[in-house]
């Protein structure tokens, strides 16, 4: 599931409009909520394989998709979109909705629509739309052809799931930085299970919800994890408090990980070891590498780091730098350990 990015960055005043309207004629009407002079839009997208990504910053503007734009596109996609500041109203046929930040709405583009979107505070609107083909969402709707419309509140459970993964797969950072395209893909399809629970899933899916739920929630406890591994309060309690969850459900999320404990340290002492093979952290000493990854001493970093790696930090640091003379640039931790393993 290859991953590209474009940025598409249409300016400002009515050379932006007239650019707009005509990459847009055969899907909406582009009418404007402002001057002309004022008018200001700017997106990107990402593509993830068959689905994409586009975050959009926007002066007021309406969206108007007419019958006859559906007769002649052959434009048979679904958009999950997230309100991230300003407001958007959206409606098709008698379902109207109206989005605030957090907020999620489904919108079928197989159907004519109106959207009008307004900022705040003098800001522009900012919205992000996942894009999704209909043969992978339409088989998980019960009724595929009306869940256009159904929204999800920015405080519920699983709008802030969602929200969580847009922010992920548009930024990726460890531990989902360069992940594999199965694990995106795998992701990507979650996402569609919890939109379709809330629009309505098909009947005999029982149990697809909770796995969708859980491949969410433990994707973004671990990106919690990575980002704050050397804060000591990445307990069970500190966890379960930051994501409202009870210590037996954040206990069966890491079953697989071997409990959260063992995943902490690991990440932990994979972070140790990039730092080790940076030149930019060749002089810092084990003691503070070790406190700093919430160790209680040099010596018990050491021997977690020898159970883990089979080597000592000594040896990584010993390893790299004679791979930089070698090699003249820095190695990856992978390119260590299989040298290792040849020796």
């Amino acid at each position: 599931m290859s991953e590209t990015m474009s940025a598409d960055e249409t300016g400002r005043g009515a050379p932006a409009l007239a650019q707009l309207r005509a990459a847009t004629s055969g899907i909406c009407d582009v009418i404007p909520l402002t001057a002309d002079d004022d008018f200001h839009v700017s997106t990107a997208t990402m593509a993830f394989g068959n689905a994409l990504l586009i975050e959009s910053f926007a002066t007021a503007l309406e969206y108007d998709r007419t019958p006859a734009h559906v007769a002649r596109g052959g434009l048979d996609h679904y958009q999950v979109v997230l309100c991230l500041h300003g407001e958007m109203q959206f409606a098709s046929g008698r379902r109207e909705v109206t989005l605030r930040p957090g907020d999620i709405c489904l919108i079928d583009m197989a159907q004519p629509n109106r959207t009008v979107l307004t900022g705040a505070d003098d800001a522009r609107a900012h919205h992000m739309a996942l894009i999704l083909p209909r043969p992978l969402l339409a088989p998980r709707l019960a009724h595929p052809d009306s869940a256009t419309a159904s929204s999800l509140p920015a405080g519920h459970l699983h709008a802030r799931l969602l929200a969580s993964q847009f922010a992920a797969l548009w930024r990726p950072t460890e531990p989902d930085a360069g992940a594999p395209n199965a694990t995106i893909e795998a992701t990507i399809e979650a996402m569609a299970d919890i939109v379709a629970g809330a629009a309505g899933s098909v009947v005999d899916v029982n149990g697809t919800i909770e796995r969708a739920e859980r491949h969410l929630y433990l994707a973004m406890i671990k990106r919690h994890i990575a980002a704050n591994l050397d804060i000591e309060a990445l307990t069970a309690q500190e966890l379960c408090r930051r994501f409202q969850i009870s210590r037996a459900s954040l206990y069966r999320l890491f079953e697989d990980d071997g409990g959260l404990a063992r995943y902490v340290q690991e990440q932990r002492l994979n972070r140790a070891l990039m730092l080790l093979i940076s030149p930019a952290s060749r002089d810092r000493r084990l003691i503070d590498l070790a406190v700093d990854l919430q160790f209680s001493s040099d010596s018990t970093f050491v021997r977690a780091f020898r159970r883990q790696f089979g080597l000592t930090p000594g040896e990584i640091r010993s390893m790299s730098a004679a791979w930089i003379r070698d090699h003249g640039q820095e190695p990856g931790p992978d390119e260590l350990l299989h040298r290792l393993g040849r020796h």
